[in-house]
């Protein structure tokens, strides 16, 4: 009897998951509320500090952005399984265009400010949660882990270019001017998503609205199932790796005062993720990257330890770039949790998931940024490369006894995406 051969995998191209025009509407979507987010982001900053001159405050501020996605995503990520995901996304749209607007009001109290930036930010959540559970309806097989790195690469890419585009246009039309085009992006967002195709929202899911008890069941589908409790532990092992840009001001301090030390060291991570993406996602076959994910995660956490030996600038850079290329693995964590949470459960996985992402790097930040006065952020960088390399050792052991679970999953792109079920051993 003939061996049995697997049949060849089909390499997709990047050219065919932008033929897709609903594809091409959440990266535009995505697009205009990235790049609106930054500009927000350096316009609340500067407007805050200008009416308050305090830098207390103004951190402060900039906090608020963390808290709402932690405190409120579990919750209203629940939103996106009860009702149609392209309702969801053009309501938020329409209603953080609003809030926006009101911030560019004129005497504006600085709690108003407060408050209004968190209801902002808080309904990112049923948005972001809607549209990454909406994405695999759109795409299937390898094109939706070709859009999901589309995606990674396009929020690295805002990140990279939206704070310095957003410093030029505050300076060029001042605060509030640019809050009123922050306010525009989120309409010409909701305007491109109408032409998404209806879709009814998930069958299973037409049962009494409980956002509470939702985000309970979310819990227990996720942590229940130990192939999910995997891939949801990959994910929040950015938790470490994401320490250095936080440290990234104290960091290059230590090589001298002019500021494009700082940026630099903020653009290294960024790019390697940028870079690490579109190899991963183009040129290593779906089985490859499922089997790759151990060891890129350890490669995201490994180069930071060699930064305790306190080398130059270049070499620092070097290190941090290739964190940022094995982040890269996300691309696969990504799409197997996809392929393993069933459909009518998407949006209060991805909800979850997110909220913890934010959790651990806000966190990470704020024990970094502590012990950073006290040992230097050399050293602090170091033993968050090697807490998160310990960390991605475990993971990886964990994920070569579970990852067959999923695998088959993966690599049929033609049956519906369903949960898997496995005895729990770990």
């Amino acid at each position: 009897m003939g061996r049995h051969r697997r049949p060849p995998e089909k390499r997709v191209t990047y050219r065919e998951v932008f033929a897709d025009g609903e594809f091409r509407r959440l990266w535009a979507a995505q697009t205009l509320s990235s790049l609106g987010d930054q500009l927000a982001q350096v316009a609340l900053a500067v407007l805050v500090y200008d009416r308050t001159q305090s830098p207390l405050l103004t951190a402060l501020t900039y906090a608020l952005t963390y808290l709402p996605p932690i405190m409120g995503g579990p919750v209203l990520s629940g939103l996106a399984d009860h009702f149609p995901r392209r309702r969801v996304m053009v309501v938020s749209d329409v209603v953080r265009m609003g809030f926006m607007g009101v911030m560019a009001l004129n005497g504006m109290p600085f709690w108003s400010l407060c408050v209004l930036i968190f209801l902002t930010i808080l309904m990112a959540s049923p948005f972001s949660a809607a549209r990454a559970a909406l994405l695999p309806d759109v795409l299937e097989g390898d094109k939706y882990v070709l859009g999901a790195a589309i995606t990674n690469i396009t929020h690295q890419a805002c990140q990279m270019i939206g704070f310095i585009a957003g410093g030029a246009l505050v300076a060029f039309v001042g605060t509030r001017e640019a809050l009123i085009v922050n306010a525009l992006t989120f309409l010409f967002s909701a305007l491109v998503l109408i032409g998404l195709k209806h879709r009814p929202a998930p069958t299973h899911a037409r049962t009494r609205l409980r956002l509470w008890g939702g985000t309970r069941e979310g819990a227990k589908m996720v942590f229940g199932d130990r192939t999910l409790r995997s891939l949801v532990s990959f994910a929040w092992l950015c938790s470490f790796y994401t320490v250095p840009e936080g440290l990234a001001a104290p960091y290059g301090a230590t090589f001298g005062d002019d500021p494009l030390y700082v940026g630099v060291l903020m653009a290294a991570m960024p790019t390697g993720m940028v870079a690490g993406s579109f190899v991963f996602s183009r040129f290593v076959r779906p089985m490859g990257r499922i089997k790759a994910m151990g060891w890129m995660s350890i490669l995201a956490c490994a180069p930071l330890v060699l930064c305790g030996l306190d080398p130059g600038f270049p070499m620092t850079v070097l290190l941090w770039g290739l964190s940022g290329v094995g982040s890269a693995y996300q691309v696969a964590a990504n799409t197997a949790f996809v392929s393993a949470v069933p459909p009518e459960g998407r949006g209060r996985a991805f909800g979850l998931a997110q909220s913890g992402i934010l959790a651990g790097q806000g966190l990470g930040i704020l024990v970094g940024g502590a012990l950073a006065q006290v040992i230097g952020p050399q050293t602090v960088v170091a033993l968050a490369g090697m807490a998160g390399l310990s960390t991605a050792a475990i993971l990886s052991l964990v994920w070569t006894r579970v990852r067959g679970d999923v695998m088959g999953v993966v690599l049929a792109p033609s049956v519906p995406a369903r949960k898997v079920t496995a005895p729990s051993s770990c």
